[in-house]
């Protein structure tokens, strides 16, 4: 039986596929490669290029198939964009979601782990954050993540899915072997962004907002290396495989770090100056996230072992200097 992963040849799923592969699973990767990238998936996995929203095409792929759980991370992630196009999110998130949990109950799938996000807690009531914590979504990404685990809550009540939903939030980093990393066009996300500065595809960095209730006056995150979170999933899917019942997991290391500790990280990491400018708040950006992810420690025994925010940002940067240009090069 195989493993079928949406959207993996994003950033996320490419490093879960690979671990997946490397571990000697059976695996199957879909997606449409709006933002994913064909080079990015492994040679072992089988490919498929369709959108979820697809139903016909979902259909011939478990028709296919064998399939005996899914890993979900077909979904747009920008907050910024999020709050420009909402339309777009509901569309591509919730709606295709909801053709998947069909096609996966007409085809008798009844496992899922689902990449959610820290998104879904809003501005945090304490830090860190509880999975039993409030979810007050202030932006429309995390608002159709928190819909899309409500979805899957339904479906398992009338169908009997299970499912668990991963809730974290600054993926970050890049394999350690260097064959694969993180790449977007365009390029949203603070590390790789600071890391265009020392590669010299921008002047300077901009940090949206300095006047946060934080010690420094930026941004705190929890930043999460992409293997650990790799992990995790598989972690999870076997959790739900050997009987486990419908879960919500943090994941996290527990520590957050504000954009100018992250910039000044890189500094050391790259040897470079990496002037930073001051720029407007973002809408909908929360001042401080930082997960509890001992329950996920607990329950499925799950570790990170790149904790480390320069062993973090040193992956990053060697994948980013070798790639300049993400997989075109």
């Amino acid at each position: 039986m195989a493993i079928l992963v949406l959207g993996g040849a994003g950033y996320i799923g490419s490093h879960t596929v690979w671990e997946l592969c490397e571990a000697g699973r059976d695996v199957v990767v879909a997606d449409n490669l709006q933002t994913g990238f064909r080079a990015s998936v492994h040679p072992k996995a089988r490919f498929y290029q369709l959108d979820i929203r697809d139903r016909e095409a979902l259909d011939v792929l478990f028709q296919a198939e064998k399939i005996d759980g899914v890993i979900h991370f077909a979904a747009s992630s920008q907050v910024g964009e999020s709050m420009q196009d909402p339309l777009k999110y509901y569309d591509n998130n919730l709606h295709g979601t909801m053709v998947l949990l069909q096609a996966m109950v007409a085809h008798g799938v009844g496992r899922i782990v689902f990449s959610s996000t820290a998104a879904t807690y809003g501005e945090p009531e304490r830090v860190p954050i509880l999975e039993t914590d409030r979810t007050l979504p202030t932006n429309t990404y995390g608002e159709t993540k928190l819909s899309m685990e409500r979805m899957m809550s339904w479906v398992s009540r009338a169908h009997g899915l299970r499912y668990v939903a991963l809730r974290y939030f600054n993926a970050c980093g890049a394999h350690p072997s260097g064959l694969i990393g993180e790449a977007h066009d365009p390029e949203t996300h603070l590390i790789p962004i600071i890391l265009q500065v020392p590669n010299g595809q921008r002047p300077a960095l901009t940090i949206f907002g300095d006047d946060y209730p934080t010690p420094d006056g930026t941004c705190i995150r929890d930043y999460i290396h992409v293997t650990d979170l790799a992990q995790a999933h598989i972690l999870a899917l076997d959790y739900l495989l050997n009987g486990g019942e419908n879960n919500v997991f943090n994941l996290g290391n527990g520590v957050g770090f504000s954009n100018r500790e992250v910039v000044e990280t890189a500094r050391r990491v790259t040897g470079h100056p990496i002037p930073a400018k001051i720029g407007p708040r973002r809408a909908g950006d929360p001042a401080r996230l930082v997960a509890s992810s001992e329950k996920a420690r607990t329950v499925l025994g799950w570790e990170p072992k790149y904790a480390d925010l320069e062993t973090i940002i040193s992956t990053a940067w060697a994948w980013h200097k070798a790639h300049p240009n993400g997989y075109e090069s």
